[in-house]
C-alpha cells in the first residue's frame, strides 16, 4: 500500500500544461512542479510564457517553455515532440489553454463561435490526440481538462453572457467522458474540473461587474480564489486518483449544486 506522500507524488513524472504563462495554467503547473514533476510550460505569447519559465527555474523546478498555438496541430505536435525530446517521456497532460466571447445569443457572430470553439474544443482534442502515443507507450497516463462551471449549469444572462464559451465547455466535460471509456484499458485516466468563478485574466471584468451576484448564487458566498484549485488538479494528476476516470470535478463554492 502507497503512503499518503507517494500518493501525492509527482517525482520523474513529466507534465504537460497549457495555458501556462499565467492565471489558472501557472497555478497548475506550480501545482505539479511543487509536487515534483519537470513541467513543460505551453502558451501562444512567449513575452507571457517566458517570465513564468524564469520565475519557475528560479524556484528549482525543472521546466521546458514551448510557444504554441492549441488550434495548429503542427504546433501541438511540436510540444509534444520537444517534451520527448527533453524529458524522455509523457505522463500528464494539463489542457487549460482557452477563450471566451461574451456577447448576447442572437447577436453572436459565426467568427467568434468558430474561434471560441476552435480554441476550446478541437485544441483540447489536438493536445489530447498528441501525448496519447506517449501515454500508451508508458501504459499509463493522466489528463485533466478545464472545462467550466458554465458547462455544467445555466448562468444567468446578467452575470454572463457567453453561449459559445459554455458550448465549448459542455463539449469538453462529454469529450472528456468518451476518452475516459476508450482509453482506460490502456491505463489513460482523463477527468476533467468545473472551475467556477476566479479573477483570471478572462472572468476580472465579470467579477468586477458581477461579483456580489456571483455571490449570491454561490453557497459559499464569494467567488474562487488564488490557490484553490491546486490541491484537485494534484489529486487528478498524481497516483491518488488511479481509480477514478470520466469525472467531472466542480471547484465552484456550491453554485452548481445551489
Amino acid at each position: 500500500m502507497k503512503s499518503i506522500d507517494e500518493l501525492f507524488s509527482l517525482k520523474d513524472k513529466v507534465a504537460i500544461v497549457t495555458g501556462a504563462s499565467r492565471g489558472l495554467g501557472k497555478e497548475a503547473a506550480e501545482a505539479l512542479a511543487e509536487a515534483g514533476a519537470s513541467v513543460v510550460l505551453v502558451a501562444r505569447r512567449a513575452q507571457w510564457l517566458d517570465p513564468t519559465a524564469t520565475e519557475f527555474e528560479e524556484r528549482g523546478f525543472e521546466c521546458l517553455a514551448c510557444p504554441c498555438d492549441v488550434t495548429s496541430e503542427r504546433d501541438v505536435h511540436d510540444v509534444a515532440a520537444q517534451a520527448l525530446a527533453k524529458f524522455g517521456r509523457i505522463d500528464i497532460l494539463i489542457n487549460n489553454a482557452g477563450v471566451s466571447w461574451a456577447a448576447p445569443f442572437e447577436e453572436a457572430t459565426l467568427d467568434s463561435w468558430s474561434k471560441v470553439l476552435t480554441t476550446n474544443v478541437i485544441g483540447t482534442q489536438l493536445m489530447a490526440r498528441a501525448v496519447l502515443p506517449a501515454m500508451r507507450k508508458l501504459g499509463y497516463g493522466k489528463i485533466v481538462n478545464v472545462a467550466s462551471v458554465m458547462g455544467l449549469i445555466g448562468v444567468p444572462k446578467d452575470i454572463l453572457e457567453a453561449t459559445s464559451y459554455t458550448a465549448s465547455k459542455g463539449a469538453i466535460i462529454a469529450m472528456t467522458r468518451e476518452l475516459a471509456v476508450n482509453y482506460a484499458a490502456q491505463g489513460i485516466r482523463v477527468n476533467a474540473i468545473a472551475p467556477g468563478f476566479f479573477p483570471t485574466r478572462l472572468a476580472s471584468a465579470v467579477i468586477d461587474r458581477a461579483g456580489e451576484r456571483i455571490a449570491e448564487l454561490t453557497p459559499l458566498g464569494r467567488v474562487g480564489e488564488e490557490g484553490e484549485l491546486k490541491g484537485t488538479i494534484l489529486f487528478l494528476s498524481a497516483p491518488a486518483s488511479d481509480y477514478i476516470t470520466g469525472q467531472t470535478i466542480a471547484i465552484d463554492g456550491g453554485m452548481s449544486a445551489a
